[in-house]
């Protein structure tokens, strides 16, 4: 197949195509994910998650650019608010990434959230598959920013990274919404704002709260950057490194990924059984009767669906 002999040669245009055809499911895109498959697993993936106004687009920026200075290859999958009108992604990621978008080793895709509550489209990993077969050494996955849902990225990354800012009141918020849970490190960007040491006590205190902290071989490290002015940022990086080497050689790695297989597996299963039993139900054309017959309380919806589920998949 073509196109992903050209993925896999590097072609940024070949890239592009596969990761439409994907995003858009046209005909092809089931057989050149299939193909592409066996050239994954080989990407260090990070996913960049905190509240919105963090500095999480320019904070990528700078990771990517000094990931390049050391001579890697770099993919950013850019995930954006949904437009409402049009279903694209507005492009506001992307446009504060625009120095990076000359750079030949870094690619960059944005994406909408396309209603997805986790902050993260359905097609959010196969861009990563495809951008990890393409050959990028590190993939950023930087989300929208939408608070209490965020912690589906821990399901896409090998490395979670959480960033908070001072003086937002988002610190409080973040720790209700379990986002601290999830963080592999921490980063308090905008750092020479005040309220940085408060901020990084709430954190070191949360982090003590862990009932689990003296069973773990890892605890996450707090960092500070102030990613305007690029200060803190190779201290971050090397952060990163140290946890997926940690990683690689705890065998941790291996169980996430284990995991996140697992996980994906069921939730294409989910998809594919409900395409198949929406389109079987539909074409009956008893579907409408069924929805009459819950509204007017002469069946439940509870043994409604037990019955089309025995229907269709005895």
């Amino acid at each position: 197949m073509r196109i992903v002999e050209e993925v896999l040669a590097g072609s940024r245009l070949a890239l592009s195509r596969a990761i439409t055809a994907v995003e858009n499911e046209y005909d092809e895109a089931v057989e050149i994910m299939q193909k592409l498959y066996p050239h994954t697993g080989r990407a260090h993936v990070i996913g960049i998650t905190g509240p919105p106004g963090a500095g999480k687009s320019t904070l990528t920026d700078k990771l990517a650019k000094e990931y390049r200075r050391r001579g890697k290859t770099v993919g950013i999958v850019a995930v954006d608010p949904t437009s409402p009108f049009t279903g694209g992604a507005i492009l506001g990621d992307r446009i504060r990434m625009n120095e990076l978008t000359l750079d030949e080793g870094v690619f960059i895709r944005s994406m909408g959230t396309r209603g997805s509550l986790g902050g993260l489209s359905r097609k959010t990993m196969e861009v990563v598959k495809i951008l990890d077969a393409s050959g990028k050494d590190v993939i950023f996955i930087e989300t929208v920013g939408v608070g209490q849902s965020e912690v589906d990225i821990v399901k896409a990354a090998d490395t979670t990274l959480v960033v908070l800012v001072p003086g937002l009141g988002d610190d409080i918020q973040a720790i209700k919404a379990g986002i601290l849970e999830i963080g592999d490190i921490f980063d308090i960007n905008k750092a020479d704002r005040e309220g940085v040491e408060r901020l990084n006590i709430e954190l070191e205190m949360m982090l003590d709260l862990n009932p689990d902290k003296d069973k773990m071989d890892w605890r996450p490290p707090i960092k500070r950057t102030v990613a305007h002015l690029n200060e803190g940022v190779t201290e971050l990086v090397e952060a990163l490194e140290e946890h997926i080497a940690y990683l690689t050689t705890s065998g941790m790695l291996e169980r996430r990924r284990l995991e996140r297989t697992r996980n994906e597996l069921l939730t294409m299963l989910d998809e594919q059984i409900g395409r198949y039993v929406l389109k079987k139900i539909t074409e009956s054309g008893d579907f409408d009767a069924l929805v009459n017959s819950v509204q007017q309380r002469e069946r439940d919806p509870y043994d409604v669906v037990n019955g089309i589920l025995r229907r269709f998949l005895s």
